[in-house]
């Protein structure tokens, strides 16, 4: 998954380079505020080696690519509206970059966050 090879080499994509495309097309989403890691083993290890693709998870299961993202939403939106906005948007880019199909974009709601009114 994620290879092509041709006469003057190969193309190797990483479910990492993958992920870094599913971060930046979350946070350029309405609702979302950030995103959260799966776990707190997770979170110590991704903050200390400062991975730009923290709270999304990638996997290449032949010639499929699924993808789960961790996300905290603003206090008041639609968490649904929100959470199949984020699906449309991550399936939209990764597509457009790749020129492959995702499988299935997985999005969990890990938090509610309510901004400063001040």
């Amino acid at each position: 998954m994620g290879e092509d090879t041709t006469s003057l080499g190969g193309i190797h994509i990483s479910p990492n380079a993958v992920a870094t495309i599913a971060y930046h097309a979350v946070l350029e989403s309405y609702g979302v505020v950030g995103l959260a890691p799966k776990n707190l083993a997770d979170g110590i290890v991704k903050s200390i080696t400062r991975e730009p693709s923290k709270g999304v998870n990638v996997q290449y299961n032949g010639e499929d690519i699924d993808i789960e993202v961790h996300i905290i939403v603003e206090f008041g939106t639609r968490i649904n509206s929100v959470a199949e906005s984020v699906k449309n948007t991550v399936r939209y880019h990764v597509e457009k970059a790749l020129g492959l199909k995702v499988n299935s974009v997985s999005v969990h709601v890990a938090g509610l966050r309510i901004s400063d009114s001040d």
